[in-house]
């Protein structure tokens, strides 16, 4: 069946989950992150994707918020990093954080050529909300759904339930994109079409699935889409 919905990860797909950490490094008194902004970056991310699996599989949810201060808090601490001011400030900066470049256009274009358009997100709601309203995207999703709504993360099936439960559509109906490689090859096991979006050049993730596409960026999906 033709692609009807396209459903789109948020954060680090959507959204660049480093220009909470490069703002910041650039404001002034926050010298001691300037040195260390793009590693604070990478093991805040690790650590709040790492928190949770590990939640998931211990059955200890908790809102993705609090997972992104505990991700942080551990990224501080690795980096020599103190004080509730520039960990405020991170926090502040996270709950609006930038879009790629090319996410605005992209979604435009698809959102006149008449797909359906989601966010499917491990974040809280009132996080992506405003992630959405300081990106300047809101008005071109028809939906941001949020884990909350099943009490697991992702991979778990519960999330990628949430797509059909609400568009009515077939799994074969849905093109998925992630920049998470596990994201997407465990959607491509769902049963959705699936896009990687690889901006790091990364291996691919050994699992039972793979993506079925692999992209650098977001700019061709409209393309992509018409192929499928």
């Amino acid at each position: 069946m033709p692609i009807t919905t396209c459903i789109f990860d948020a954060y680090g797909t959507l959204f660049d989950v480093s220009s909470a950490a490069r703002a910041a490094a650039h404001e002034p008194g926050n010298d001691a992150l300037a040195g260390c902004w793009a590693e604070l970056a990478v093991d805040w991310r690790s650590k709040q994707l790492e928190y949770t699996w590990l939640r998931a599989v211990a059955n200890a949810h908790d809102d993705f918020w609090q997972i992104t201060q505990d991700g942080l808090d551990w990224a501080m601490e690795k980096h020599g990093l103190t004080g509730d001011n520039l960990r405020n400030r991170l926090m502040q900066l996270y709950a609006k954080l930038s879009a790629y470049p090319e996410v605005p256009q992209m979604l435009g274009s698809l959102k006149n050529a008449g797909y359906k358009l989601a966010i499917l997100s491990n974040g809280e709601p009132k996080m992506l909300q405003s992630a959405m309203t300081s990106a300047g995207i809101r008005d071109l999703l028809d939906d941001c759904l949020s884990v909350e709504n099943v009490g697991v993360y992702k991979p778990h099936a519960r999330v990628y339930d949430m797509v059909g439960d609400r568009f009515g559509c077939a799994n074969d109906e849905v093109l998925f994109v992630s920049s998470n490689g596990w994201d997407a090859g465990c959607a491509t096991g769902y049963g959705f079409h699936t896009v990687w979006v690889n901006r790091l050049g990364n291996p691919v993730d050994r699992l039972p699935w793979k993506p079925h596409h692999t992209l650098s960026d977001l700019t061709s999906i409209p393309e992509l889409v018409k192929t499928l």
